[in-house]
């Protein structure tokens, strides 16, 4: 009974009902090369769209007992939302390395998760725009054979690109931009914004890009710099989550050039941000609460302390990954509705 309790506040916190089970996310057991590719599909048909402006879906929702609504009706910007991987499990078909659009569990998998927990913080800076796509597999990010990893990854970039063409031409009508993704979609919204506004004319549209849970180095665009100030626009924020004075392995444990924007001040610089700065953040269930984490850049990664909710005591997760965005839900709601309103001053 009491490590059922545990488990219990352990998802509470961590956001997720995998961890109330065994649960390690599965490695493929075959090559990229020897598993069928999903068919290619369409954007016009709106199914292939886990959230759009036009229809009822999952980013149009507020936490639960938040103060917020949904103000997709009357916003100036846009949002191009690119999801994180969410593919972590053995496909009962014969898609093994990349999604099929026609998997109606992982569509639903998809909007029940980060569509409600991650692309509803944009909702009142800008209207939703997130396409399904063929995304890699959990397995590309963890296998040896580096050919593989970049097979899966270009067959899901190809669909991030045809969709944001698509929404170019039939949706943007020169409105503002903000890009927001995570984890594996931060790895396409990276490719998309070298391709598409870094240098680009398209630049002159972008609002900011909030490009979440990747380590990103400073210089990964040529022109596009990362964001200094609370209100700056034109540039990009990014930032993985740890534990307090825990560094990953991969971490040289020396200062790097990896950006870390703290999402409670919105600088670079190393100092701390208590919890009282956190209007909000949401935990499991979709639901609001208050001071939820603190936050602190430490040698280009965002360090806070575990969730200040009740049972926080028996937690002792390291990496936050999971929830970089849940933890700022507050914060980064405000800072991009700031920016929006910001770029639209600095036009007129």
């Amino acid at each position: 009974m009491r490590n059922f309790l545990l488990c219990l506040i352990v998802c509470a916190i961590t956001l997720t009902l995998q961890n109330c089970k065994p649960y390690t996310p599965v490695t493929l057991q075959v090559r990229w090369k020897d598993s069928p590719i999903p068919p290619e599909s369409d954007y016009s048909d709106e199914n292939n769209w886990a959230a759009l402006p036009s229809k009822k879906d999952a980013a149009d929702r507020v936490p639960i007992g938040s103060p917020f609504k949904d103000e997709q009706a009357s916003a100036k910007a846009d949002v191009f939302f690119i999801h994180p991987t969410i593919l972590t499990y053995e496909p009962t078909n014969e898609f093994k390395w990349n999604a099929s659009f026609s998997d109606a569990y992982l569509n639903a998998m998809v909007d029940s998760s980060t569509i409600l927990n991650q692309a509803t913080i944009f909702n009142a800076a800008g209207r939703i725009y997130a396409p399904r796509y063929r995304q890699a597999h959990y397995h590309a990010f963890v296998t040896s054979f580096k050919e593989d990893k970049a097979a899966a990854l270009d067959v899901a970039y190809s669909d991030v690109k045809k969709a944001f063409q698509y929404y170019l031409s039939h949706y943007n009508e020169g409105r503002p931009i903000i890009i927001a993704s995570h984890s594996q979609g931060t790895v396409h919204a990276t490719r998309l914004m070298q391709e598409f506004f870094d240098g680009k004319e398209l630049q002159k549209q972008l609002v900011s890009a909030y490009i979440i849970g990747i380590a990103t180095p400073k210089n990964i665009f040529q022109q596009i710099k990362p964001c200094e100030k609370p209100a700056q626009t034109g540039c990009f924020i990014a930032y993985t989550t740890f534990l307090q004075g825990y560094l990953p392995d991969w971490h040289p444990k020396t200062p790097t050039e990896l950006v870390s924007t703290n999402p409670l001040t919105w600088t670079l610089d190393e100092n701390f941000a208590p919890k009282e700065l956190n209007p909000g953040g949401v935990s499991y269930g979709f639901k609001w609460v208050k001071n939820f984490a603190d936050a602190q850049n430490h040698l280009g990664v965002l360090w806070t302390n575990t969730p200040y909710v009740f049972g926080r005591s028996f937690v002792h997760l390291k990496n936050w990954h999971k929830a970089d965005l849940n933890l700022f839900y507050a914060p980064i709601r405000e800072n991009a509705k700031a920016r929006v309103d910001a770029f639209i001053s600095q036009k007129h």
